[in-house]
C-alpha cells in the first residue's frame, strides 16, 4: 500500500464512521497540513475516493463528502454478487490442493479475527475473497472481481458493523468453503451470491449508515 492509498484509507475511515459528515468540504491544503504531507498524495487519495463515490468534486467547492445514489449502489452489489458467484462456481470445478489449503487458512484467519473487532475481521475477509478469486483459475475474472471488491470496500466494511453481521458472515464463509471443497458448483455460486448481495433490510441499513449524521 503506497502513501496515497494509506491516506485514502484514513479519510475513508472518517467518512464511513461519520466523523466526516455528508456535505463536508475536503480542502487539499488543510488535509496536507493535517497529515504532514504534500498536496500530491492528498490529491491522489481524493481521486481514489471519488472513484468509489464517497466524494464528489463540485465547481468552486472542491471535494465534498458524498455517497452514491441507492440505485447505483444496489447495481454495484448485484454485479459484485454475480462476479463472485462465477468465481465460486469455477473454484468448485477447478479446485487444486494448494487453493484448498489457502481457503482453509483464510477461513481460520476469519475465525480468529472475529474475536477482535470488525476492522480486523474485514482485513481477513479481504484475504478470504481474494483466495476465492484466485481459486477460480481465471485470471481475468479474478482481476475484475478484485477491482470491484476494492471499489465497494468502504460499503462492505460498513456492512460488517451491523449488529450480528460478523458471526453471520463467518457462517457464510464456512458454507462457501464447504461447497467449494465438495465440488458443488451450484452451491458455491449461490452461497457467494447470497453472501455478497444486499437486499431488503440489509440494503436499507447500509444506505441509512451512509447517510447518518456524525455523532455529537
Amino acid at each position: 500500500m503506497n502513501h496515497a492509498q494509506r491516506l485514502r484509507q484514513r479519510i475513508e475511515d472518517e467518512i464511513v464512521s461519520g466523523e466526516l459528515a455528508l456535505g463536508a468540504r475536503l480542502d487539499e491544503n488543510q488535509l496536507a497540513e493535517r497529515f504532514g504531507v504534500s498536496r500530491t498524495p492528498i490529491r491522489e487519495a481524493l481521486l481514489q475516493l471519488a472513484a468509489t463515490g464517497l466524494i464528489q468534486t463540485k465547481p468552486r467547492r472542491g471535494a465534498i463528502v458524498s455517497a452514491p445514489e441507492p440505485h447505483l449502489l444496489l447495481a454495484m452489489f448485484e454485479t459484485m454478487a454475480e462476479i463472485e458467484a462465477a468465481c465460486g462456481r469455477l473454484a468448485a470445478r477447478r479446485l487444486v490442493p494448494e487453493d484448498a489449503e489457502a481457503l482453509q487458512a483464510a477461513l481460520a484467519g476469519c475465525r480468529a479475527a472475529i474475536l477482535t473487532d470488525a476492522e480486523s475481521y474485514y482485513a481477513e475477509n479481504y484475504v478470504f475473497h481474494t483466495v476465492v478469486y484466485r481459486a477460480s483459475r481465471n485470471a481475468f475474472l479474478a482481476e475484475q472481481a478484485l477491482s470491484l471488491h476494492r471499489r465497494l470496500a468502504p460499503y462492505r466494511r460498513l456492512q460488517l458493523r451491523a449488529r450480528q453481521r460478523l458471526p453471520q458472515s463467518l457462517a457464510e464463509h464456512e458454507a462457501i468453503v464447504a461447497a467449494i471443497v465438495a465440488g458443488d458448483e451450484a452451491g458455491a455460486a449461490e452461497a457467494l451470491r447470497s453472501h455478497v448481495i444486499v437486499q431488503g433490510d440489509r440494503f436499507t441499513d447500509l444506505v441509512a449508515g451512509l447517510r447518518a449524521p456524525s455523532a455529537a
